[in-house]
């Protein structure tokens, strides 16, 4: 039968009458090839249609057929009448088995790209996993290092807080060499027991190490939380450890000197064959609270040196830099051990042991300097005078000090950080409230809020607490001064 240019709906029954049509038909029009099977022409071709009523939802439907195939939209005559009227019987078919063949397409694709996705999460996850337990797999050597990089490592943050430790992790390390990598350095972490830590726990208190015991149980708990928070092993092997239970309470010191052993320290300074300036060490160790990093950081603020270099000394020889001004009648640290600046302010007291420093100044800007003025002297060269002269005939050392037992004090042995703490306790005796003692030892508050919301460090309370501290110790020095007078000098 003949095609008729422009009309519509016109039966084909053969593909060369398509074909001829497709030649002369123009954009918009439609060659009826069957039931509800449509060629209609565009400005790109002509292309198969498919027109049924839905059974789902009732409206008509124009489906162009191939449309969502992988390759693309497909016309006449790649896809042919033959081809055409096949696709249109199957998708006639399940119309009258009430399916719309569009919506289910639609819903295919939908539930093939949830379906896609959800492999591609699992594979993700999968991936993930991988990855993970791949990290897991670190040594306690590698686990370590990371410890030590990530929470050891001495910085200054951006906020200037500072973040690690003094030495970066040097002293933990050494033990870890020592007491730890033999035993477990090369197992994995995530492969470590809680038999595993006992074992390196127990070779030492077996030998009677307790400390070293303690010390190794407080370090290897901080790394195992370590990993722990960052998914490097899923269950702490240290969990369920008791402290005290496996190593015992660690002893803390509470030596305090008495004000006997006060008088009795005066009484024997002089005698004892310390260095003059260690002398003055003690007693303004004693009427400052001051930490002995500090004293021996201490320098003088008339000095012209360059503070940058000071700063640079100080760091190496690990003391805190401070600044003594005599006319001021201050000791300003402009950093400490918690970060904040502390001024001291300085009593009659501690101002005649100054001076009395001042009168042995040479060239350097050191209050303590070392013995050729290049920096401070050393930290352990003034805790040695301390503890040689706090021994017994059997424990003396050779080439030491002969006045073995020279300093020793009714209660024991005793330390310059046990000084700090006497001067603590003299000052609670006096009635001086702690809040303004803890500012005297330049003690950080406990409450986060309260160290936020409170900034007054009570300068005026200080001072006044440090002239109660040093008038206190100078009457107690005064008895001893009076009762010299009276007696026979003692013979070395």
């Amino acid at each position: 039968m003949g095609i008729e240019k422009g009309t519509r709906h016109k039966v084909a029954i053969r593909h060369l009458e398509v074909r001829a049509w497709v030649k002369s038909a123009e954009a918009g029009d439609e060659l009826r090839a069957g039931k509800g099977l449509y060629l209609r022409r565009t400005q790109a071709g002509a292309f198969w249609v498919y027109r049924y009523a839905s059974p789902v939802t009732g409206k008509q439907v124009r489906a162009q057929l191939w449309a969502d195939d992988n390759g693309g939209i497909v016309g006449f005559p790649e896809a042919s009448l033959e081809e055409a009227e096949a696709r249109a019987a199957r998708m006639r078919a399940a119309v009258l088995d009430g399916i719309d063949p569009v919506l289910k397409a639609e819903q295919d694709r939908e539930l093939a790209q949830l379906r896609h996705e959800e492999e591609r999460a699992q594979r993700l996850v999968a991936q993930q996993a991988a990855e993970l337990e791949q990290l897991r797999r670190v040594s306690i050597r590698t686990l370590f290092d990371r410890w030590c990089d990530v929470e050891l490592k001495s910085q200054t943050l951006p906020s200037g807080e500072r973040k690690g430790r003094k030495d970066s992790g040097a002293l933990a390390r050494a033990q870890f060499e020592r007491h730890v990598f033999d035993h477990i350095g090369d197992m994995t972490a995530k492969d470590v027991t809680k038999a595993d830590i006992l074992r390196v726990i127990d070779a030492q208190t077996t030998e009677g190490k307790q400390r070293t015991a303690q010390m190794l149980f407080s370090e290897l708990r901080q790394m195992f939380a370590f990993a722990m928070d960052r998914e490097l092993i899923a269950v702490d092997p240290m969990a369920t450890l008791k402290k005290a239970r496996v190593v015992g309470k660690g002893a803390q010191r509470d030596r305090i000197l008495s004000a006997d052993e006060i008088r009795r320290l005066a009484d024997a300074l002089p005698l004892a064959n310390m260095n003059p300036r260690s002398v003055c060490a003690v007693w303004l160790t004693l009427a400052t609270g001051c930490r002995i990093g500090e004293l021996m950081g201490a320098t003088w603020a008339d000095d012209r040196a360059d503070r940058a270099i000071l700063q640079a000394v100080a760091e190496v020889e690990d003391v805190k830099l401070g600044f003594v001004d005599l006319k001021a009648r201050t000791w300003y640290l402009p950093d400490t051990k918690n970060g904040r600046d502390h001024t001291i302010h300085l009593s009659d007291f501690a101002l005649k042991q100054f001076n009395e420093l001042a009168t042995m100044r040479q060239t350097s800007a050191w209050v303590f300097p070392s013995t050729d003025n290049t920096g401070p002297v050393c930290l352990k060269s003034f805790n040695k005078q301390l503890s040689d002269r706090q021994r017994t005939d059997e424990e003396r050392m050779s080439n030491r000090s002969k006045a073995v037992d020279a300093l020793t004090l009714p209660g024991g042995r005793w330390t310059p950080h046990d000084l700090r703490r006497t001067a603590a306790s003299l000052m609670a005796g006096m009635g001086i409230s702690g809040d303004v003692i803890d500012e005297c030892l330049n003690h950080q508050i406990e409450s986060r809020v309260r160290r936020v919301y409170i900034r007054d460090r009570r300068e005026a309370d200080q001072a006044r607490a440090f002239d109660a501290l040093g008038a206190r110790l100078a009457g107690l020095v005064q008895q001893i001064e009076s009762e010299t007078n009276i007696r026979p000098l003692r013979v070395a």
